[in-house]
């Protein structure tokens, strides 16, 4: 063997234990050196891991003594200063957008939130945080802060056993394959790892930051991340727990709710969250259902299941096509009339429409038709349904105002689906179904409840089964009340709920002053 090349791999593996950058880094210019020694030499070293065990003590010991440079002397001085960097956000947001990615990550962290995804969802998540929680700073805020700082000190010296386990991996006679893997497995955000020749290159050094993305726990709450392929300035995501008032205590008013099932008779069986506990826990006036796939003989059956103080029901099915589409509603205020369809025999064999009048609105529960696989009824939707739909509305309206809810299946704009330049052509964001539902409903003085409430806000009510949407909050927004602009003023809150498992679709509700 080459002794030269032995002794510049021994010096490298040495300068290993010699860190000049951050605690945590590992230099893999010196591994690339330490590759190159060995690998001058065709047969394997046997000596290599014994001369590693001789120094690892003091590797150990300064490893150690940089990393307690990143632990603070004092978990209430972290408390405090923790505190009061989150508390000088509150009346000046504009600095959290001035912060660095990595500040905005380590602030995240501080305080207990995920810290994935690009900039703007750094930003969003931190704005959504100091929003709920800083409202004069609280005790229990304090012992927020304070626990999420104890779990990450204790984070930070789980880290510097794994630093331990990564530099003892290099003894290894298997070291450079094991090098390769780890520079895959822990790159930085930015950093690029190639392969060339058999010599690892990179732009940056590795971290062992990243061994805190291996404990961190799953989103609970999905959409309160920004979810989009390209989110424009000022979009946030939905929050319900932040962004619903209070029902209001001066005016009557009506909760209508409105819930694409995708099947009343699978949801009525599963043993997870129910419309009994939906009723129970929104206390609703009035609830639509789309797309039940009843047949007109299963209706009585379903009526017993009613929940108590809803005695009024209403059912239309689809004839045409047995177990398909079919709307209901479900009402504890019993309505002044009740009628089905459109009054068109060529849009009504499907069972989408049901009308309910009531003293001061009509309210119309509608699923309306999707185009389809290879957008086979895009015609059909765009040039019929939509405008018979809108003149029915403008008939009605002549008497009172007009609610229209339901699944109307289209995302109208770019803020309401999660990869708009990918679905172009995709049913439901098509430019015709777009440009139909701003012309018949939005144009026709009909206004969307839930983006005049929020106009930069970022929230879905569809998920797609296929993907795992709901779980990285990759959606589309194709529930809708829109009311007529008489009396848009008169929400008082137009709202999602996201939590509602059960359908490919969650629930949403009008709070509606009358």
């Amino acid at each position: 063997m080459n002794n030269q090349a032995l002794q510049i791999g021994f010096r490298t593996f040495l300068n290993l234990s010699s860190f000049t950058a951050r605690p945590g880094q590992l230099n893999i210019e010196s591994l690339v050196s330490l590759r190159a020694g060995i690998m001058c030499s065709k047969r394997p070293i046997s000596n290599l891991s014994t001369i590693s065990s001789s120094i690892n003590e003091e590797k150990k010991s300064k490893k150690l003594k940089g990393l307690k440079l990143a632990i603070p002397d004092s978990e209430d001085n972290v408390v405090k200063e923790n505190y009061q960097k989150i508390q000088s956000f509150k009346d000046d947001l504009s600095k959290i957008e001035a912060m660095t990615v990595q500040e905005l990550r380590t602030t995240l962290r501080n305080v207990g939130i995920s810290a994935k995804g690009r900039k703007p969802d750094l930003v969003s998540a931190l704005k959504n945080f100091v929003s709920k929680h800083l409202d004069g700073g609280s005790s229990q805020e304090v012992e927020q802060i304070s626990s999420n700082c104890t779990k990450n000190i204790s984070l930070q010296n789980k880290a510097g056993n794994v630093l331990d386990e990564t530099i003892n991996t290099v003894s290894e006679v298997s070291s450079c394959k094991q090098i390769k893997r780890r520079g895959k497995h822990f790159p930085a955000e930015d950093e690029t790892v190639k392969a060339d020749s058999g010599i690892i290159t990179t732009k940056k050094k590795i971290t062992i930051k990243t061994a805190e993305v291996s404990v961190t726990m799953p989103q609970a709450e999905p959409w309160t991340i920004l979810a989009h392929k390209k989110p424009q300035k000022g979009w946030i995501p939905y929050n319900p727990r932040a962004m619903r008032p209070p029902p209001p205590e001066d005016a009557k008013f009506m909760k209508l709710m409105s819930w694409n099932v995708n099947g009343l008779r699978a949801l009525l069986k599963l043993e997870g969250f129910s419309a009994v506990e939906l009723a129970q826990r929104e206390n609703f006036d009035v609830l639509c259902f789309q797309e039940t796939k009843l047949q007109e003989k299963d209706v009585e059956s379903i009526k017993q299941c009613l929940i108590d103080g809803y005695e009024n029901s209403f059912w239309t099915c689809s004839r045409a096509k047995l177990g398909y589409s079919g709307a209901a509603i479900i009402s504890r205020v019993k309505p002044l009339s009740v009628s089905y369809g459109l009054g068109i025999p060529d849009h009504d064999s499907e069972g989408r429409i049901v009308t309910a009048e009531f003293d001061s609105f009509y309210l119309i529960n509608a699923y309306v038709p999707n185009s389809g696989d290879g957008l086979k009824r895009l015609s059909y939707r765009v040039t019929q349904w939509d405008s018979s739909l809108s003149n029915y509305m403008k008939e009605l309206e002549k008497s009172k105002p007009v609610i229209l809810t339901g699944d109307l299946n289209c995302a109208h704009q770019e803020i309401d689906i999660y990869n708009p330049a990918g679905n172009r052509r995709s049913a439901g964001f098509t430019d015709e179904e777009r440009q139909s539902f701003g012309t018949n409903f939005l144009s026709r003085g009909f206004v969307d409840t839930f983006r005049k409430q929020h106009p930069n806000v970022v929230g879905y009510t569809y998920w797609g089964y296929r993907h795992g949407g709901r779980k990285t909050n990759k959606g589309w927004r194709l529930d809708y009340f829109l009311v007529s602009e008489s009396i848009a003023d008169k929400a008082h809150d137009s709202y999602i709920v996201p939590d509602v498992g059960g359908s490919d679709h969650c629930p949403i509700g009008l709070i509606l002053k009358v």
